[in-house]
């Protein structure tokens, strides 16, 4: 039976008598006291309460509902939310706050903002914030300001609201006129390059028409599902784009920049782009620029950065070495796991970028956004579904590539926003036979396109149809998560996970867990050797350990609890130790370093070389002073061959976690060969379709779905994040 003093957020609320208006929508000390109550409880920060008392020594004369929105809106840029949506709040109040909290039951709550506002009109509303020290509704030096546009009102912090302004004008300059004047020259030209860098197709092929449809504007996205060929298409884009530039100016190649939001999601980029370049048959390309005048070899960069070094970080503030007064020396970036980018880190780079340089957003607009305020690549992407292409834009592009525009993508009221945006629609990763493809694509239905419960019927259809690489189930009891984490679960994959085969027709390892990396870890630990004088024997048996450890990720939703990653990473230690894999004491476990400890690192530390999001394993080598004796230190992978290792003493690192379980946020950017999906038993806010979108698409080979609760994932698929904000 349910507690009659447990509130449930996800239900239709009951209907109820009027209630009186509550005193904090009209007297300042009630609001007061209610934000202590809210923070008290973890639904509201106190940041956004040491916001409501600054606004109240600028103004003491501040209406109440003025600050109660400054508050909401505060907290809003918390959740990701650019501004405060004030009719949305009003008609789903509650959604305004943290609830639940991780943790939390909601038993016994303070006053709902449900209850608050249930009384509050949206003029009322509005009309509180016709205070000109406080609220502007444009430019000015106020600290907040009110958009309205449309009939939507919108409620800004000042510096959020400068974040939109720079944002829209600085992708509206670059929708301009086609700044490729080589191709007015010969238009021939970019046919013939794009011939030869693409096989002749006799449907459309969506890179090839990427390609062309980002060579003309100086700003271009290309976004698609994992297996699409984003990384493909952006270097036959650069090939392409170096092309025109030196067939127009022989003597000037472009400078070329590449960047990732994350350490983790650079490196994955270089080593992908490496491959690429050099299956690029740059020796045609050349031969016919040679066919026009002598012409320099063409170069394509592969070195990948991110972008806080890109722009030249400043520590201890949000300011950059690089800025409008301090362009950076390039003509075209491109930004991977664009999705990942939060608005004020575009806005960033937007100002930092020349006005005549290029840039390329690259991403999969359906992963997860940003952890910071702003879902910039979704905004501009709302509408990449359809295309939206004009007659203009689909007559260029079949004279450019030589293949037709399907006429569903066809709209005679295509916005310029839509004609630079290509959408990868085949998946050379999952094909029919795909348990993980399927999936995905079940999932990433959009709502307007089907009804919830057609869409819950559509995933379960798929967990049921049997695929070879796709694994569904309930945990029932603590067994079930321990046989998962221990050897993950081969047994009851179809065939035992045994006969699957790749591309390439090469054999498929069965799924593991991490037993596996521990047993590599003990049996190809070098014997009789030292790291200091045979570095190479070690740094082959820690590589042989980190491949072994990537087999296999266990991601969940949240931090907190024991279904969080707080709570698993150490449930798993303690089974590993059980299983005579790890050893030490709960405490050693819980906050120590022992060997076989994977971290994750959570932030960036130039000094030691390491970014936000790599992953290094603890492992005891011999102590040089003390003989029989051994000493532990953390290997990380390098993109360096002379090098391949890089051995930190655990005492150097100071933002790490241990890694058994890894959230899904922190997981963007990442693969793994076997990827299992932890949701836990009760919906929670920050479970949405993105979240399992993202979640399972880290799955290369294998994918485990297990629900500690019957019904949670089903009810999560139909669930989107819904950023507030005014871009695109």
């Amino acid at each position: 039976m349910n507690d009659p003093h447990t509130l449930d957020l996800f239900a239709a609320p009951a209907e109820a008598a009027p209630a009186p208006p509550h005193p904090a929508l009209h007297d300042t000390q009630a609001l007061l006291a209610l934000c202590e109550r809210w923070v008290a409880r973890g639904w509201l920060r106190a940041l956004d309460r040491a916001l409501v008392r600054f606004l109240l020594q600028e103004a003491s004369d501040a209406p109440p509902l003025l600050l109660l929105g400054a508050a909401l809106t505060s907290h809003q840029l918390g959740r990701g939310h650019v501004c405060l949506e004030l009719s949305a709040t009003l008609k789903a109040p509650d959604f305004a706050l943290s609830l639940p909290p991780e943790n939390d039951d909601l038993s016994d709550p303070p006053p709902l903002p449900s209850d608050v506002l249930a009384p509050l009109t949206l003029d009322a509303w509005q009309a509180a914030f016709d205070h000109p020290t406080l609220v502007s509704e444009g430019a000015g030096n106020t600290p907040l300001v009110l958009s309205r546009e449309a009939g939507t009102a919108r409620l800004y912090l000042r510096r959020y609201w400068d974040y939109e302004q720079t944002l829209h004008h600085g992708i509206q300059a670059r929708l301009g006129v086609p700044d490729a004047p080589e191709d007015a020259a010969d238009p021939t030209l970019l046919k013939r390059a794009l011939d030869i860098l693409f096989t002749p197709s006799e449907t459309l092929d969506w890179q090839k028409a990427a390609c062309a449809l980002a060579s003309r504007p100086r700003f271009a996205i290309v976004t698609g599902g994992p297996g699409t060929g984003k990384t493909t298409t952006v270097v036959k884009l650069l090939a392409l784009l170096q092309t025109l530039q030196q067939a127009h100016t022989p003597a000037r190649a472009l400078r070329i920049r590449l960047a990732a939001p994350t350490g983790k999601a650079a490196a994955r980029l270089n080593e992908s782009i490496a491959g690429q370049v050099s299956r690029l048959p740059l020796d045609a390309l050349e031969a016919m620029l040679n066919e026009r005048h002598p012409s320099a070899p063409l170069t394509i960069p592969s070195d990948v950065t991110t972008l806080h070094r890109l722009l030249g970080a400043r520590p201890d503030t949000r300011h950059f070495q690089h800025h409008a007064g301090n362009p950076l020396a390039l003509d075209v970036l491109v930004v991977d796991e664009a999705s990942m980018v939060d608005i004020e880190m575009m806005t960033a780079l937007l100002r930092a970028l020349p006005p005549r340089a290029r840039l390329i957003l690259l991403g999969d607009k359906d992963q997860l956004a940003s952890v910071e305020a702003g879902a910039v690549l979704g905004d501009l992407c709302r509408r990449a579904e359809a295309a939206h292409y004009t007659p203009e834009t689909a007559a260029w592009l079949e004279a450019a590539t030589g293949q037709a525009v399907p006429s569903e993508y066809l709209d005679t009221q295509g916005q310029p926003l839509d004609q630079v945006i290509a959408m990868l629609r085949v998946s050379h990763r999952f094909d029919a036979a795909s348990g993980i493809g399927q999936l995905a694509s079940a999932i990433n239905q959009p709502s307007s396109a089907t009804s919830s419960r057609d869409k819950q019927q559509a995933v379960s259809q798929v967990l049921r149809d049997g695929y070879p690489d796709l694994r569904h189930a309930v945990i029932n009891d603590e067994r079930m998560l321990d046989a998962l984490v221990l050897d993950g679960g081969a047994a009851h994959f179809p065939h035992g996970g045994e006969g699957r085969t790749d591309h390439h027709g090469q054999p498929i390892a069965s799924p593991m867990g991490y037993r596996h990396y521990l047993d590599v870890l003990r049996a190809a630990r070098p014997r009789d050797a030292s790291l200091e004088r045979d570095p190479i024997t070690y740094a082959t048996w820690a590589s042989q350990v980190l491949t072994a450890y990537s087999r296999f990720q266990l991601l969940c939703a949240l931090r907190k609890g024991p279904w969080g990653v707080e709570g698993l990473n150490l449930h798993i230690a303690k089974t590993l130790r059980a299983d005579k894999r790890l050893f030490g004491s709960d405490h050693t476990l819980e906050k120590g370093w022992f060997e076989g400890r994977p971290v994750l690192v959570t932030q960036n530390d130039y000094a030691l070389k390491l970014m936000n999001g790599d992953i290094g394993i603890t492992l005891a080598v011999p102590d040089p002073r003390a003989p029989g004796q051994t000493l532990l230190r953390v290997a990380f992978p390098t993109d360096d061959p002379r090098h391949p290792i890089r051995w930190v003493l655990p005492s150097r690192l100071h933002a790490v976690e241990t890694v058994f379980a890894m959230t899904v946020h922190k997981s963007q950017g990442s693969e793994f060969t076997h990827t299992a999906l932890l949701l836990p038993p009760t919906l929670n806010p920050i479970l949405t379709r993105e979240l399992v979108y993202t979640g399972i698409t880290r799955a290369r080979e294998w994918l485990t779905v297990v629900e500690a609760k019957r019904g949670v994932l089903g009810e999560a698929v139909v669930r989107e994040v819904l950023r507030v904000s005014g871009v695109g």
